[in-house]
């Protein structure tokens, strides 16, 4: 049974930090490229971070990018994402999703159920 389980969310201030985690089971995690995405209330999910099968290569959206980092630990099967000097802006449901590695790109293809960061002004 494929699983991938979100936490290390929470209420913080902003320009605080959070590290959020992604554990995966049931698949092959070290052959799946990882991402985030999040989705804030009332706004269509959007893609944060990304992270190729063996770490090696990284891409973030603009908004994110300087203030989040992801990385990911192949050995334990899990994926996080440090997330640093946060805005109320960044305030939404986070998602880990996996895609199975490869070119062209295809669809992801298991998603988590979400960890819910919210930052106050």
């Amino acid at each position: 049974q494929v699983q991938l389980v979100e936490s290390g969310g929470g209420l913080v201030q902003a320009g605080d930090s959070l590290r959020l985690s992604c554990a995966a089971s049931g698949f092959t995690f070290s052959n799946y490229n990882m991402a985030w995405f999040r989705q804030a209330p009332g706004k269509e999910r959007e893609f944060a971070a990304h992270i190729s099968w063996n770490g090696g290569s990284t891409e973030y959206a603009d908004s994110v990018k300087g203030r989040f980092t992801i990385s990911r630990d192949n050995a334990k099967n899990r994926v996080y994402l440090q997330m640093n000097s946060l805005k109320p802006e960044d305030t939404a449901v986070y998602y880990c999703a996996a895609r199975l590695k490869g070119w062209p790109p295809t669809a992801y293809n298991y998603r988590g159920q979400g960890t819910q960061v919210t930052v106050s002004s």
